[in-house]
């Protein structure tokens, strides 16, 4: 790790990346929240030339949850269901709410480091009725599986709303406002799903793509690598992350999301819906389907507050900094929008470390 961390290598890297862009210029995007927190805590921005820009795209999965499934786990909340899931998730506002503020009401809502805590809540609870609220993308997702092929109890269910990568990063490529010239790919997500998932952007779109980690010489690498594509016109997947990311993924995980899930068509908070790149139980685990099992009723959910940039920020079209509620009436403490939450959020990583 100390290698990883050389400042003789970062300047190396940057000195190459300088050598490769000449004086065109390039915009880059990455898919992921500790990119971004690499990017930013490192300020390795601040080391590329400035025909070099490098955006965040949809990576932080807290941001892109839609309002509407947080209404649906608060609902359950106020029925009486204890409503388990990861901390950041718990503060992120919804439509009208959030959870943080219905269990300040009075509901039961936990915080846990996983699903596996929610299923043995339930085991030890079995008078409760017990809900995991299942965000996040391909990381997250077969550990949410693996609850439900272990025989939970019958008290246990899942408010799924996991989402995939790979689609969304084919839909930036349509994003008008935006000519990207290559993608850094979330290590975390290729841990799981492998490179085969975003050889459609080289093969489609001509889109040079690379699997980069989350050291500040991993993604100065990725750029490099980008680069030589591009000078190359040799476009293609390269795995700079090789210490974790296997061309294949990581079949036992992989198995797990084909067993219990289906692929379907999601709506992305920000953004609107995207074919095929949602996760729902598939008809075998049908019964642990919060969804099915409880009645929710919920109306018309309004997605942002009217004047929250959250939106635009999560596609790369603005920086944090250009939101004229950033810091000033959206900070960590009173979050108006959803980037402004999560560890990974693009507003909140801006807000820690932007300065």
């Amino acid at each position: 790790m100390e290698d990883l961390r050389d400042p003789k290598l970062v300047s190396k890297a940057v000195e190459k990346i300088k050598a490769l862009a000449g004086k065109d210029k390039f915009k880059f995007c990455h898919v992921c929240g500790t990119h971004e927190y690499t990017i930013t805590r490192y300020g390795l921005r601040s080391l590329l030339p400035e025909n070099i820009e490098v955006i965040a795209g949809p990576g932080c999965p807290v941001c892109i949850t839609p309002a509407r499934d947080i209404e649906e786990a608060i609902y359950l909340a106020e029925q009486g269901v204890v409503v388990c899931s990861f901390g950041d998730v718990i503060r992120v506002p919804g439509g009208n709410s959030s959870l943080a503020e219905a269990k300040a009401k009075g509901a039961e809502v936990r915080v846990v480091y996983g699903p596996i805590d929610a299923l043995r809540m339930a085991a030890e609870n079995p008078s409760k009725d017990i809900v995991f609220f299942a965000t996040g993308f391909e990381t997250t997702s077969p550990t949410t599986a693996a609850t439900v092929v272990s025989n939970p109890p019958e008290n246990f269910s899942l408010l799924v709303s996991h989402r995939l990568i790979p689609p969304a990063m084919e839909l930036m490529v349509g994003v008008g406002e935006h000519r990207l010239d290559g993608f850094i790919a979330p290590g975390h997500v290729s841990t799981i799903i492998g490179t085969e998932p975003y050889e459609i952007l080289p093969r489609a779109y001509q889109m040079p793509t690379v699997i980069a980690g989350f050291e500040p010489i991993d993604v100065l690498m990725g750029i490099v690598m980008l680069l030589k594509q591009i000078r190359e016109k040799d476009y293609r997947v390269d795995n700079v992350y090789s210490r974790s990311v296997r061309k294949e993924g990581n079949p036992k995980a992989r198995a797990l999301l084909d067993k219990v899930y289906r692929v379907v068509s999601g709506e992305w908070r920000g953004i609107g819906r995207i074919p095929f790149s949602a996760l729902e139980l598939n008809e075998n685990f049908r019964r642990y389907d919060a969804r099915e099992k409880y009645e929710i009723e919920i109306g018309d959910i309004m997605d942002l507050d009217p004047q929250c940039s959250c939106h635009l920020v999560i596609i790369g079209r603005l920086y944090p900094k250009d939101c004229k509620l950033f810091g000033k009436a959206c900070t960590p403490s009173r979050p108006r929008g959803p980037c402004m939450v999560s560890i990974e959020g693009t507003c909140y990583i801006a807000y820690r470390y932007g300065g």
